[in-house]
């Protein structure tokens, strides 16, 4: 072979590898491109699908807007409910399909999965979003009244009255007021912050129980971390009180109509005691003990009384109703233990006469099981929530507490002096824990500034009553909150 051949069968060679090569990467690039044209395809498909099932979350909030318990979407069958989503020009661009998940009794809190299917496409996404409106609860203590929390008061959770709050404990959580300023009425001087506290300023201790200049007007509000731990303040909005007198009108009405109702009892009220069988005993209270001798009204507070059984006749054993509502048109003890229940036990009588409202009292335990909201009661009074004389030294009491037009509290039992007993040894406890959360329309207390009534209070916010709240429970809006929004698919 000649030198010129074997260079033409080389350059072929060259020829035959770079066109190879350059097949390969041609095929590649072209490979390459359709995977991103239809990932951009993909792409754009699952925007859209994630559109459409927002869309549906969108549309289902604004149906709860309007029809609040509607978890039906309107058409009184189970879901899964599918509706047409529209372009601009009217086109339909595709579907989404709306499955809810509706409150457990007594919750506002409702499950609402969205999946997005764009039309023309197998793509699909979905979500799963949580509403809830939130309720009263959202209060560890709520007041309309002038509050004080005297020293050996721990709060762990918000704490808001429409008046004034002198706050000389530790809050854990934040203290709110609608005022601005009030002239606190356990002392003399000017006004003060409408949170104010007399707690001395470290590193001094103790309290002073005079005007505090530096917790008035117009001094700036100091942080005081050592007592407000997540800070204080001032002039947010009132909660209605008021509107409470609807809410337990038609706790009445439900509770006769698919609840437990109990008329007067011609004596002095009931005794509920609580089963963790889901079932509780009740009882005809036919006399209250009688107070020790010398045992007497001394600080004259209005409806002052032992607030403790003398004697009582067993009547029967009931189930918890499946609405959870207990109504009693009477005074009504309540105690006990429960175990995965939801109920709501009221007292109160129509039409309201101030001078004839019943009370809800507690003098023993009354216990959860279970402290992850699987256990939720309410005790709501239309007049006070008593603590009674005859109480636990060391006593529990797991329950939202509601005293619509009274207080929660107990009453003052006056120490032993002059030679006399008087109403010792019930004057003086050791410690009260509430579990839940407190709402009083007048001052609360369950201890004097002389050592009357118990030494310690621990009052322990149950967040889970905030979305998961009792059944019936009063309710401060009529609008749903997103709690949480996850991508499920």
């Amino acid at each position: 072979m000649t030198t010129k051949n074997l260079q033409k069968g080389q350059v072929l060679v060259q020829v035959i590898v770079f066109s190879t090569i350059a097949v390969f990467v041609i095929g590649a690039l072209l490979g390459w491109a359709g995977v991103n044209i239809k990932a951009s395809r993909q792409s754009v498909e699952r925007e859209k699908a994630i559109q459409l099932a927002e869309a549906g979350i969108d549309y289902y909030r604004w149906h709860l807007a309007h029809a609040s318990t509607d978890y039906q979407d309107g058409t009184g069958i189970p879901g899964p409910y599918v509706h047409d989503a529209l372009d601009k020009e009217g086109n339909v661009a595709g579907q989404y399909s709306l499955s809810i998940t509706p409150p457990i009794v007594g919750s506002t809190k409702v499950i609402i999965e969205s999946t997005g299917l764009p039309a023309n496409s197998n793509v699909q996404r979905k979500l799963r979003v949580e509403m809830a409106i939130p309720s009263l609860a959202k209060y560890a203590v709520v007041a309309n009244d002038n509050m004080r929390f005297g020293e050996g008061t721990e709060v762990f959770g918000p704490i808001h009255s429409n008046y004034g709050i002198r706050f000389d404990g530790l809050a854990h959580n934040s203290v709110t007021s609608a005022l601005g300023s009030y002239d606190d009425p356990d002392h003399s001087g000017a006004v003060e912050f409408g949170v104010h506290t007399h707690v001395n300023i470290p590193p001094s201790s103790g309290t002073n129980s005079s005007f505090r200049p530096l917790e008035a007007p117009p001094n700036t509000l100091a942080t005081r971390s050592d007592v407000f731990e997540t800070g204080r303040q001032l002039s947010v909005p009132a909660e209605d009180f008021v509107g409470m007198t609807n809410d337990l009108a038609q706790i009445k009405a439900d509770a006769q109509a698919a609840g437990r109702y109990f008329a007067p009892s011609g004596y002095q009220g009931y005794q509920i005691i609580l089963k963790t069988d889901d079932t509780f005993d009740l009882y005809r209270v036919t006399s209250q003990s009688s107070p020790p001798s010398y045992c007497t009204n001394y600080a004259g507070q209005t409806g002052w009384g032992t607030w403790s059984i003398g004697n009582k006749t067993f009547l029967a054993n009931y189930s918890i109703p499946a609405n959870g509502l207990i109504f009693v048109e009477d005074n009504v003890w309540v105690e006990g233990s429960v175990n995965s229940t939801r109920v709501t036990i009221a007292s109160g009588r129509f039409p309201d006469n101030p001078s004839n409202r019943p009370n809800v009292v507690v003098n023993n335990d009354l216990l959860y099981t279970n402290y992850d909201g699987t256990d939720v009661v309410a005790l709501i009074s239309q007049g006070h929530v008593h603590v009674g004389m005859v109480s636990d030294t060391d006593l529990r009491i797991d329950a939202a507490l509601v005293a619509q037009n009274g207080r929660v509290g107990r009453f003052y039992y006056r120490p032993p002096g002059g030679g006399q007993n008087r109403c010792s040894p019930y004057h003086s406890r050791s410690s009260i824990t509430l579990y839940g959360m407190i709402a009083t329309a007048i001052r609360y207390g369950f201890a004097y500034t002389d050592g009357n009534g118990y030494t310690t209070r621990n009052i322990i916010y149950d967040a889970n009553l905030l979305y998961g709240p009792p059944p019936s429970f009063p309710l401060t809006s009529d609008q749903y909150e997103i709690l949480s929004w996850e991508e499920v698919r």
